[in-house]
């Protein structure tokens, strides 16, 4: 079925037969007092938004079958939000027609996939002592676009303005979409919308929302705080009704979507609909695009991190999620994580982020993995966020869990970046060992490495071809990504997006006498005019060291180009050296050439200086932001 966004304002259509009341509610709903000598048709009637209770301008409009054609009645079917038939209920003659003529007639003019919400009103109570509505369930039943049904009187004002009311809710709080009337409870849809808000309001993953957790939810959804003895009331409904409602004092989730069945059948659509839009929600229970993509834009040379409040938010997700406490999330741990999302992001972790000896998922790693797929993938980063809650809990949108970092253009001329997560391009010819390095960064350099069947793929960087870990920058922790580059012959050319990077390691086996060849051709052609640092490696330092075939020797080809010295690689090792290079590297732009800086002990002391500068100036503006907050 189709559901429409909710209309800017509410066009309401009185239908039914002649004399059955419809123009004198009308003119009750708008004089507050009963005419005995009342127009065929009353004139199209709009109420403000500020005397209405939902807020919204609504339009009334009157159906005369003596003065409009049906051409025009169906016209004006199609343009209303919610269509109210009228019947008398001292004539059963007009309440047969409900069901023989004017329900049908509705159909007829509505798309099949979008049934507008029609009420029943049977009107003139006041000339009977009894209530009809009994007699009215049958129709409901067959026609489900009956969201209710009501008695009032337009002489006595007997339930006009609820009737007009009802007739708003149905177009602003629509049943259908939640609540199935054939089966007496909630839709399928609406029940796993429920879950989602329940684990998000579930701070302490522990199954339960207790006293304070509802408390959260109440305020948040509703600005107002929960009295404690109508929480306690709450409660004793939820026990009475409902077994496995009520667990330790504490709503379970059973109970949670009883209350909610609840609310709807006692005609608050209205607190449902609340709470479903508070968490994103549009009239189809699907999340609004709106709610799921925060609109960032990332400029060229600029790159997406995690912000601190979003490394906040998702350490906590971790902690929540962590139900043994050990420091890890197993594969059950990590499938709840993601329980109200459409699916788990995520696989082949233990090659991308750091994991344990089972392939478990540290908080590290978790960071780590977050802090990727932010990097590549900002809007999945978004969406997956506001899946887990994030808007809810931080009060906010998805902006403030995300920072964009300046052109790097400005960290060259300001001689360091204010980055903290550095791409790292591996690159050098196939089998010399990049895949090596990636996995020792990681930890599991030991596990056998399979040969790629393509190693360059589609070239472009992603999540899938990049792993990442941290390291320490002067006492800093950074985030490296680490992206291999295969090259099989040195003609062939290297793509935009597969040179630019934070920091570049150029990689050749030193027991291969035509390895270094490749990298230096490649270093001439691509990074010798350029303003990214480069760190030359050969790798297999525990074999033989062969002579390469090339005019210039490794050691001297640095030497040449202002390079470090080659950085010998053992894998048996497995040490961190290198990497810390390249990080360091990266957290300097500027500083190209790094054989003066490498022999100059006095630059690395001034840098150093200057990262724990850095750090101070920010630990005092961070209190004094947090003194200005108190």
């Amino acid at each position: 079925m189709v559901y429409e966004a909710i209309p800017r304002n509410v066009r309401i259509i009185l239908l039914g037969e002649p004399g059955v009341g419809k123009t004198s509610l009308i003119l009750s709903l708008v004089t507050e007092e009963f005419t005995e000598h009342v127009p065929p048709k009353a004139e199209e009637i709009t109420i403000p938004a500020d005397v209405t209770p939902e807020q919204v301008p609504t339009n009334i409009v009157d159906v005369c079958l003596n003065e409009q054609t049906l051409e025009q009645v169906s016209e004006e079917i199609e343009k209303a939000h919610v269509i109210c038939i009228v019947f008398s209920v001292d004539k059963q003659e007009t309440l047969n027609k409900v069901a023989s003529y004017w329900l049908p007639f509705v159909r007829d003019n509505c798309p099949e996939d979008y049934r507008k919400p029609v009420i029943l009103v049977g009107n003139k109570i006041d000339l009977i002592d009894y209530s009809v509505i009994d007699n009215i369930w049958d129709i409901a039943e067959e026609y489900p676009e009956v969201d209710r049904c009501i008695e009032c009187s337009a002489k006595t004002l007997t339930n006009v303005s609820e009737m007009f009311y009802n007739a708003q809710k149905a177009v602003l709080h629509p049943i259908h979409p939640i609540y199935s009337i054939e089966e007496q409870e909630l839709t399928e849809r609406c029940k796993k919308a429920l879950s989602r808000i329940f684990k998000i309001c579930d701070l302490d993953g522990d199954g339960l929302l207790d006293d304070y957790e509802i408390t959260i939810f109440q305020k948040k959804c509703f600005d107002t705080p929960l009295q404690l003895q109508v929480l306690d009331e709450v409660k004793s409904v939820i026990a009475q009704n409902i077994a496995g409602g009520i667990e330790n004092e504490c709503i379970t989730m059973k109970g949670f979507i009883f209350l909610h069945c609840l609310f709807i059948q006692r005609g608050r659509n209205e607190t449902t609909w609340t709470v479903l839009r508070k968490f994103g929600y549009d009239e189809g229970l699907e999340l609004t695009q709106e709610y799921l993509y925060a609109n960032i834009k990332v400029p060229p040379s600029c790159t997406s991190e995690l912000s601190y409040k979003g490394q906040q938010f998702l350490a906590q997700i971790f902690e929540k999620y962590d139900r043994d406490k050990d420091g890890m999330l197993n594969p059950t741990e990590l499938k709840n994580v993601f329980s109200s999302c459409p699916r788990i992001p995520w696989h082949n972790l233990r090659y991308t982020v750091p994991t344990n000896e089972k392939g478990y998922l540290t908080l590290q790693g978790w960071m780590c993995r977050w802090t990727l797929m932010t990097l590549f993938d900002l809007q999945s980063t978004s969406a997956y966020l506001a899946y887990l809650g994030y808007n809810f809990l931080e009060n906010d949108t998805q902006k403030s869990a995300f920072h964009i970092t300046r052109e790097k253009k400005i960290d060259i001329a300001k001689k360091q970046s204010s980055r903290n997560v550095y791409q790292c391009h591996i690159i050098g010819p196939r089998s010399c060992g990049k895949t090596s390095i990636c996995r020792s960064f990681l930890g599991i350099a030991h596990k056998k490495i399979k040969a790629h069947s393509n190693e360059r793929g589609d070239g472009y960087p992603s999540e899938n071809n990049s792993c990442i870990s941290t390291v320490l920058v002067y006492g800093q922790e950074k985030y490296l990504v680490l992206r291999e580059i295969g090259i099989t012959r040195v003609s062939d050319p290297l793509q935009p997006h597969e040179v630019n990077c934070d920091v570049a390691c150029l990689v050749y086996d030193v027991t291969v006498a035509r390895s270094f060849e490749y990298i230096a051709r490649i270093y001439i052609k691509y990074f010798a005019e350029s303003h990214i640092p480069v760190l030359i490696v050969g790798t297999k330092g525990d074999g033989m060291v062969t002579r390469q075939e090339y005019i210039l020797q490794p050691e001297v080809f640095c030497s040449k180009y202002q390079l470090l010295p080659p950085q010998i690689f053992n894998i048996k090792e497995n040490k961190h050296d290198v990497l810390v290079k390249l990080a360091t590297m990266a957290a300097f732009p500027h500083l190209k050439h790094f054989a003066s800086f490498a022999g100059d002990n006095t630059c690395w002391w001034k840098a150093g200086i200057g990262v724990a500068a850095a750090t101070i100036v920010g630990l005092v503006l961070i209190k004094i932001l947090n003194f200005q907050r108190q």
